[in-house]
């Protein structure tokens, strides 16, 4: 088979397969001319809070207004501490920053990449108000202890779920003790805490065509306080009852959403089993260490770390034969620009920032593309 470059993500075969349901969607929506906030947004809303099992989703512009609008419905503001992790995508901080609060960074857990939930007392201060763990790459974080914690300290949780929509907690420990809370086990990642943030970017598991959030939650005042946040701050217009945003989903997004949203599933289940085939074809690679394929995990990235030998190499090498790949994240957080200067060492996601290579990933990808990226890969590393 000739190959052309392999992307690392390919959304054609998805639009695809549901090309007349799109342009029947969208013409409807054109046709209705509601453009925003139109039937399909909380018909979207109605679906997703069905689906993740709460009482409330309000659909946004962003998933970095998710977090922004979820923190202030929680009552986050300037002077506060919110816990996280340093290795994230910068809207994780980013939002905590935009409200005058402070990013406060634990060290990640380095087989799961996500949030060392044993770090928290050590950064606990009596300006410490929030935590928001993140479920990176698709795997569910460590939220029996988070939770724990957060409970013990009187702390609010927000979830960011930009790459775990569908993604299930099953639990932090082997022997389900009271510390891991056996009660949370097969809860969606978002619907622990407080309130979780989605992302709706194209890239994700549940992408739109553009731009689009949204927050969940089962918190009634959380909620109303968000849509009003959404709008300018008001419920009924020119009725502004604070400072808002414009924050709202497009019914042309929302349409699009509800034609791909019953497909998630299985493109879930499609991502573990392509992570399955890479896991098997690496697993005695001497410099490749391989994701767990734990329970839950739906692979929104599927990322390796490269062992004792140049990371960035490896990528060049991999892109001159027409193979692509991605480093999420090549800086810490707390390493970036703005920050710099102002945070201690983080070891464990310095070193990921070093190591960490995500390699092809969709649901429709061929098996023979697959295969391609496996032995190109081993290729190099020989």
């Amino acid at each position: 088979m000739t190959f052309n470059k392999i992307p690392m993500l390919d959304l054609h075969p998805e639009v695809e397969m549901l090309w007349d349901e799109l342009q029947n969607a969208i013409a409807r929506v054109l046709r209705s001319g509601t453009f925003i906030m139109g039937p399909e947004v909380e018909i979207l809303e109605a679906n997703i809070a069905s689906y993740m099992g709460v009482k409330h989703a309000i659909a946004l512009n962003s998933g970095t207004d998710a977090l922004v609008i979820g923190l202030r419905a929680m009552g986050i503001q300037a002077g506060d501490e919110v816990i996280t992790t340093p290795f994230s995508f910068f809207a994780t901080a980013e939002c905590i920053s935009l409200l005058g609060a402070k990013p406060v960074f634990v060290d990640i857990d380095p087989i799961s990449f996500n949030l060392d939930p044993h770090q928290l007392e050590a950064v606990l201060t009596p300006q410490t108000k929030a935590i928001i763990p993140v479920h990176l790459y698709g795997q569910p974080a460590a939220m029996g202890k988070i939770l724990k914690f957060a409970a013990q300290h009187n702390l609010k949780v927000l979830e960011d779920c930009a790459q775990s929509f569908g993604a299930k907690y099953m639990g932090d420990c082997s022997s389900c003790t009271e510390e891991c809370n056996p009660k949370l086990h097969r809860k969606f990642t978002g619907t622990m805490g407080h309130a979780g943030a989605y992302s709706f970017f194209p890239s994700k598991n549940l992408g739109a065509y553009g731009d689009g959030g949204m927050l969940i939650t089962s918190d009634d005042a959380l909620a109303e306080t968000a849509r009003m946040l959404r709008s300018h701050g008001s419920i009924k217009k020119y009725h502004n009852q604070m400072v808002g945003y414009n924050s709202r989903l497009d019914s042309l997004q929302a349409a699009i959403l509800l034609v791909k949203f019953p497909q998630l599933e299985v493109w879930n289940q499609a991502r573990r089993e392509i992570a399955a085939r890479y896991n098997a074809a690496f697993a005695d690679h001497p410099h490749i260490v391989c994701p767990p394929l734990t329970d839950g995990h739906i692979f929104h990235q599927y990322t390796i770390r490269i062992k004792n030998h140049s990371r960035d190499t490896i990528q060049q090498q991999l892109e001159e034969q027409g193979i692509s790949s991605m480093v999420y994240y090549p800086i810490p957080q707390d390493r970036l620009p703005v920050y710099a200067g102002q945070y201690p060492s983080y070891p464990h996601s310095e070193q990921a920032t070093l190591e960490v290579l995500s390699l092809p990933m969709w649901p429709q990808m061929p098996l023979e593309v697959q295969e391609r990226v496996i032995d190109v890969l081993k290729g190099v590393l020989s």
